[in-house]
């Protein structure tokens, strides 16, 4: 008897079993082999719904790698793997005086773990409440760490020093910062490129880039100080300080549960200051949504991208300007394109000749963006919208499997036979499972 073939949400229970390293989850095999900070998060989501306690395993294994300040890094290198690049010996996080015995790189990413221990918390019932209190303090000293080290006209807002930070790696709000570098021309050892299609992720030169941050923090022995001073690349990020807030709130209602009076206090304060500023300063009235601040040169990038959408994700815009942000960009505008031919959501405003629908953030669609946003939609009572951005979300993993990110036009979509990047990738398999299943919302 033929052996019937597993159901979609069962493929994706595979993906993270095929990808479970025994105390964490890689993002997908030879492209990401090692534990990334924010994909944890998410992929913790998936495991809550099928398995709690490898949800657990995934957060702890990630705080593992807290820097003594608590910094959280956005590569943790539990294990050997020769098939990516740059690896340890590049990052070189021993030359921190931070830095703990486990190997990491010396850069964050969007901090997620306070939101995603708040879901794991109401997707347990409720009944990991000691589970909660084991984590609290680690994800509160690094929500200090920000607050007090990345936030030097302590306005609540806080910079990423390297394109890496924000997530979306090669998005073309970065090229305004890289035609005024003068980088080396290192030597490269690109493995990304062995393992998927060159043309779709970033180039050599932007790798240059990359690269030669990495060295001057290196020269800098990681220094928050002189890396303020002196870095090139200090971008208040709307993405990464949504996460922020997003997480500032759920260790708020955590933090109740458990009587922490004096972090929820600061939480609150670091919480009301940063919706202030970021109202007044990332938003723009020009564009009607939220924009990047280049601390360095003192001026906003003003671009759009699936970023300017997260604050959503929030609460961070009134219900006016999420509304007229919605009907802007996805009811009738450029996102989901005039006669709709383009999927939501786009990683970059698709009428921009900067937009590449194929490579990497300059243009596909991400499931973990999705997300978010269609959190934020549903959490402004925009219902029709929200539904909208999950179903364009399932189609392409339904039609293509759980790839890295996908092409968002939709007449592309009916010649192809896969997405982009790497196959059975975990976080795209993790929040399938969650859109599917939960009963939260």
């Amino acid at each position: 008897m033929a052996k019937k073939p597993h159901s979609k949400i069962e493929q994706a229970k595979i993906v993270l079993e095929k990808n479970w390293q025994g105390s964490f989850t890689i993002p997908c095999e030879g492209l990401y082999p090692f534990q990334w900070n924010w994909d944890s998060g998410f992929i913790a989501l998936g495991w809550a719904h099928i398995n709690m306690d490898r949800a657990k395993q995934e957060i702890r294994s990630l705080l593992s790698g807290q820097w003594k300040n608590g910094f959280i890094p956005h590569i943790l290198f539990h294990n050997e793997s020769d098939s990516y690049f740059p690896g340890p010996e590049v990052h070189a996080s021993y030359l921190s005086p931070h830095s703990p015995a486990l190997k990491t790189s010396g850069i964050t990413q969007p901090p997620v773990l306070g939101f995603v221990l708040e879901e794991c918390f109401k997707i347990s019932h409720n009944e990991e409440l000691d589970f909660v209190r084991e984590v609290f303090d680690a994800i509160y000293h690094n929500h200090h760490y920000f607050y007090t080290n990345r936030d030097p006209k302590n306005e609540g807002l806080v910079y990423i020093c390297h394109n890496w930070e924000a997530g979306t790696d090669n998005t073309p709000v970065w090229d305004e910062i890289w035609k005024d570098l003068e980088s080396p021309e290192y030597q490269l050892d690109r493995r990304d490129t062995k393992h998927v299609d060159a043309s779709n992720r970033p180039s050599n030169r932007e790798y240059q880039h990359y690269i030669h941050l990495i060295e001057l923090f290196k020269s800098w022995k990681y220094d928050d100080g002189l890396i303020a001073s002196n870095g090139p690349f200090l971008i208040q990020d709307p993405l990464f300080n949504a996460m922020l807030i997003k997480s500032n709130e759920s260790l708020i209602n955590l933090g109740n549960l458990l009587e922490k009076k004096e972090q929820v206090s600061q939480l609150r304060r670091w919480q009301q200051k940063a919706k202030e500023s970021f109202n007044k300063k990332l938003y723009s009235k020009e564009l009607g949504t939220y924009v990047y601040y280049d601390l360095r040169n003192e001026r906003h990038l003003n671009y759009v991208s699936s970023s300017s959408f997260a604050p959503l994700f929030a609460g961070v815009p009134n219900q006016e300007i999420a509304e007229e942000m919605v009907r802007w960009y996805f009811e009738k505008g450029t996102f989901s394109g005039n006669k709709g031919q383009f999927l939501l959501c786009a990683s970059f405003d698709p009428k921009s000749t900067s937009f590449d629908p194929k490579r990497y953030w300059r243009g596909p669609v991400w499931i973990n963006l999705n997300w978010i946003i269609y959190r934020g939609l549903l959490r402004y009572g925009m219902k029709d919208v929200a539904e909208k951005i999950k179903h364009d979300t399932m189609y392409v993993l339904n039609k293509f499997g759980f790839y890295e990110y996908f092409d968002p036009r939709k007449e592309v979509l009916n010649t192809l036979d896969k997405g982009y990047g790497g196959n059975n990738f975990s976080w795209s398999a993790a929040l399938y499972i969650d859109m599917l299943k939960n009963t939260n919302l």
